[in-house]
C-alpha cells in the first residue's frame, strides 16, 4: 500500500493501535474539552493529564519523542496568547518598558493556556498517528456527525494531497528548467522582489491547477455514484474490554475536572 509521506498514521499493532477507532475518537474529543474545561492554575490535575498523555504514548510504542517532535506545533498558537502576560491585571511580577508589566495571574493564565494545548495537540497527534484516516471518517459517521461535516473533512484531507503533489510537480519543472552556475559567489535566480514576483505565479499558478483537478476528481467520483456519503462494509461490534475503557477513560475524565474546580 502506498502511504504519502503527509499521512501521519503510523502501523503498529499496539494496545492503542488495536483499539476501536471510535473509542479513540470519543477519548481523545473528551480529553480535549477536559482540558479545556479546567480551571487555569490547577497544576496538580494538570501533572495528572500530562501522565495520561505520556502513559498512553507509552503504550502505543511510538515513543515519546516521536509526539514531543510534532507537538511543537502548539508552540505558533500559543504565541498568540502573549498579550496576556501585561493584559490582566494583578500583582506585578516583572516590569516592561513603556509603562507595561507581566503580573502574576497573567503569568498564570498564560502558563496554563500554554500547557493545556500542547498536552491537547499531542492527544490529537496520537490519535491521528493510530488510527488510519478512513477509519476516522467511519467513527464520525458512527457517532451520528453530520453527513455533510464528515464529507467536508474527508474532502479536505483527499485534496491536501492532491495540492502538495501539484506543487512537488511544478517545483520539479522549475528545477528542471533551471541552470546553475559553477562560478563561486554567483547564486542562481534574479533579486529578491524578482523571486517575490515568480513565487506569487507560481501560487496563482498552483490554484488555479488544483482548481482545475479538483473539477475532474469531483466528476470522476460522481460518474462512480458518489453522493456525499462515505460507505463502508459494515464495522465490526465493540468488544466488552473496549466499552470498559471508555467507561474508565470517561470516569476518570469526569474526576478529574471535578477535583480541579475543587481545588
Amino acid at each position: 500500500m502506498h502511504v504519502h509521506f503527509l499521512d501521519p498514521y503510523k502501523d503498529g499493532r499496539s494496545l492503542v493501535h488495536r483499539l476501536d477507532a471510535r473509542i479513540k475518537l470519543l477519548l481523545v474529543i473528551a480529553f480535549i474539552v477536559t482540558t479545556a474545561l479546567m480551571p487555569h492554575g490547577t497544576w496538580p490535575v494538570y501533572i495528572i493529564l500530562l501522565a495520561i498523555v505520556l502513559a498512553t504514548e507509552l503504550v502505543s510504542e511510538l515513543g515519546i519523542g516521536f509526539y514531543l517532535k510534532r507537538a511543537l506545533l502548539a508552540v505558533p498558537f500559543v504565541l498568540a496568547a502573549l498579550p496576556l502576560l501585561v493584559t490582566i491585571p494583578g500583582t506585578p511580577l516583572v516590569q516592561l518598558p513603556f509603562g507595561l508589566a507581566i503580573s502574576t495571574p497573567g503569568l498564570e493564565r498564560f502558563l496554563s493556556l500554554a500547557f493545556k494545548s500542547w498536552i491537547s495537540v499531542q492527544m490529537a497527534i496520537l490519535l491521528a498517528s493510530t488510527a488510519p484516516f478512513p477509519s476516522l471518517l467511519m467513527a464520525m459517521r458512527a457517532l451520528h456527525l453530520p453527513r455533510l461535516l464528515v464529507a467536508i473533512i474527508g474532502l479536505m484531507w483527499r485534496y491536501l494531497f492532491v495540492m502538495v503533489d501539484e506543487a512537488l510537480r511544478m517545483m520539479r519543472a522549475r528545477e528542471a528548467r533551471s541552470s546553475r552556475s559553477e562560478l563561486p559567489g554567483l547564486k542562481p535566480g534574479g533579486k529578491v522582489l524578482w523571486r517575490a514576483r515568480v513565487t506569487g505565479a507560481m501560487a496563482g499558478s498552483l490554484f488555479l491547477r488544483s482548481l482545475e483537478r479538483s473539477d475532474r476528481i469531483y466528476n470522476a467520483m460522481l460518474s462512480r455514484g458518489y453522493d456525499g456519503e462515505v460507505r463502508s462494509l459494515p464495522q465490526p461490534a465493540i468488544r466488552k474490554g473496549e466499552w470498559l475503557a471508555l467507561i474508565v477513560g470517561l470516569s476518570l475524565y469526569a474526576s478529574l475536572l471535578a477535583l480541579s474546580y475543587g481545588l
